[in-house]
C-alpha cells in the first residue's frame, strides 16, 4: 500500500473513532418497509425517536428501536460520566441498504413456477451531539 492510501486509511480510522453508530445486518424485512421507519426518525432527538419507535405499529420499528438503544449504549461506553440529557444526542444519519435476497419458487398453474424474492436489509444508525457540533462551528 502506498503512503497516500495509508494516510487516507489512518485518517478514516481516526474519524471513525469520533463517531457513534450501530449496525444491524441481514434483517429479514424488505428495505422498502425499513426505509419507511428510518425516514420517521432521521434528524430527531434520541428520546423523541425512541418514543416514536415505541408507539409505531410497524414491525420494523421494533428492530430499529433496539438498534437505536445499541447506538446509545455505544455512545455511553465512549463518554463515561456525561449525562444523556445534557449531550443533546440526535440521529444524524440512518441508512438502509439492501441485504442478501433468498430466492424461492412457488408453484403456479399449468406446471409453471413463480420466483419469490425474500429480501433482507442492512441498517446503520449514526448519532451525533448537538453540543459538539456547535463547538466545531465556533472553532
Amino acid at each position: 500500500m502506498g503512503a497516500r492510501k495509508r494516510l487516507a486509511a489512518e485518517k478514516r480510522k481516526e474519524e471513525q473513532k469520533q463517531q457513534y453508530f450501530a449496525v444491524l445486518k441481514n434483517c429479514p424485512t424488505s428495505p422498502r418497509k425499513m426505509r419507511l421507519v428510518a425516514d420517521l426518525i432521521r434528524g430527531m432527538d434520541v428520546n423523541r425517536a425512541l418514543n416514536v419507535l415505541k408507539y409505531s405499529s410497524k414491525e420494523a420499528s421494533r428492530k430499529v428501536e433496539k438498534l437505536l438503544l445499541s447506538a446509545i449504549a455505544n455512545w455511553q461506553a465512549k463518554n463515561e460520566g456525561v449525562r444523556l440529557e445534557e449531550s443533546q444526542l440526535y440521529v444524524s444519519r440512518i441508512m438502509v441498504d439492501s441485504g442478501r435476497i433468498l430466492k424461492r419458487l412457488r408453484p403456479a398453474p399449468q406446471g409453471r413456477a413463480h420466483r419469490i424474492r425474500k429480501r433482507s436489509n442492512h441498517v446503520t444508525i449514526y448519532l451525533d451531539s448537538k453540543v459538539n457540533t456547535e463547538e466545531n462551528i465556533e472553532q
